[in-house]
């Protein structure tokens, strides 16, 4: 199997398909490799180098192959357009293709590449994870135009939300597969000691109420929102706190800086000491097990949000918008709230007040959330492709 990855920079959707490879390749049953099509990505106020990426040290680590195109991404003045590719780099990409049954695109954007003509024909499977496929530029064109040449033999859709809407932007309902989202359960847990140290490293009391928000610094993150609800939130819980974490969530950040003027306003200088901005952290479970909310503000795109899950499987109480799957995830497990900040704001405070009331439905619901069932899923569906391509080579059974 041959993944090919838009580049390695911080988001849920690379964590996931990178952890489902390295479970595959556990099982002993698949060989992975993976193509990068950027070596480094500048995005979010944040320069992400393929080598420093998390998943890409985990990846090297477990044995799995990670070779690049060596392209760069996001430079204000730009090099070479996202869809013409070099003679060497088609020639690489070729030599890449040609030793896999199947080819594994993370998301729609890596088909611009593997639509190109003259490369090996292999069946691909490309792992859908939002639910907006019409707001992400020309993907999903590459899409369309890579299942009707047949290249394209399955979907992966990692929430109910994301067949929905990829099936009403036209894509074949019978192409589409729903796994969702699972976490690492021995990694992802409540955790007493990390808990302490956590907080202790931030000078956060052992008993103030902590509300944690893990995303990247990007529009439909709707940040400004989140802010706007901190500010309330914070003013009203005297002792409370708030981490914010993810690439572009720095002071170096001056998009960021401006959010947090707007809203809070005369009251930063009051309130910010107790904002911890983080950056990228490759220790969440530690995060989510010091923190008593995770706090999700999303106005779109997203579709089975990872840090709900992982903080849920922490101990840490869910407060969302009504997104994606967001609402289905968190349901009987914490709260949904409307677009407004003094709603959220409030579901905060009755997440902290009601926090443990909510651990025997958490406790309960682990399986749901797993790792081995998701890794088993996809195994399940790459065997049956693969096998589908060895009866096509078998003699006698092509053209039947």
């Amino acid at each position: 199997m041959l993944s090919v990855y838009e580049g390695f920079f911080s988001g849920g959707a690379r964590i996931v398909h990178s952890d489902v490879l390295l479970g595959l390749v556990e099982g002993g049953q698949q060989w992975h490799r993976v193509l990068s099509l950027h070596g480094e990505v500048h995005r979010e106020a944040t320069t992400q180098r393929m080598e420093d990426d998390a998943c890409y040290r985990a990846l090297t680590a477990g044995g799995i192959d990670v070779t690049s195109l060596g392209r760069t991404a996001g430079l204000v003045d730009g090099t070479v357009a996202a869809s013409v590719f070099s003679g060497p780099e088609l020639a690489d990409t070729a030599r890449a293709m040609a030793g896999a049954d199947v080819i594994l695109s993370l998301k729609e954007q890596p088909l611009a590449l593997l639509n190109q003509g003259g490369l090996p024909r292999r069946p691909v499977v490309v792992c859908l994870h939002r639910s907006d496929p019409e707001n992400q530029g020309p993907a999903l064109d590459e899409l369309r135009t890579a299942i009707a040449d047949g290249k394209v033999v399955a979907g992966v859709c990692c929430a109910q939300s994301t067949r929905d809407a990829y099936e009403a932007a036209g894509i074949p309902g019978e192409l589409l597969h729903v796994i969702p989202n699972g976490v690492d359960l021995l990694r992802f847990r409540p955790d007493a000691a990390l808990r302490l140290a956590f907080r202790e490293s931030l000078g956060i009391p052992a008993g103030a109420p902590v509300v944690v928000f893990a995303a990247r610094y990007a529009g439909m993150k709707n940040v400004p929102l989140f802010l706007r609800a901190a500010r309330a939130w914070l003013a009203r819980e005297g002792g409370g706190h708030v981490v914010m974490c993810g690439a572009g969530m720095t002071d170096d950040n001056p998009a960021l800086w401006a959010d947090t003027e707007i809203a809070f306003g005369a009251e930063r200088a009051a309130l910010g000491d107790r904002v911890h901005l983080l950056g990228v952290r490759h220790d969440m479970e530690a995060v989510y097990a010091g923190s008593d909310v995770v706090a999700l503000t999303s106005v779109s795109g997203e579709a089975a949000p990872l840090c709900l899950i992982e903080g849920m499987m922490c101990g840490a109480v869910p407060v969302t918008t009504d997104v994606g799957d967001s609402a289905s995830i968190v349901e009987g497990h914490g709260f949904v709230t409307p677009f407004d900040p003094d709603a959220i704001a409030f579901a905060w405070t009755a997440a902290v007040a009601g926090r443990e009331t909510f651990v025997p439905a958490l406790a309960a619901s682990r399986e749901r959330f797993s790792r081995t069932r998701m890794i088993a899923a996809y195994a399940d569906l790459l065997d049956r492709v693969a096998g589908d391509v060895r009866d096509e080579l078998r003699p006698g059974v092509t053209g039947q």
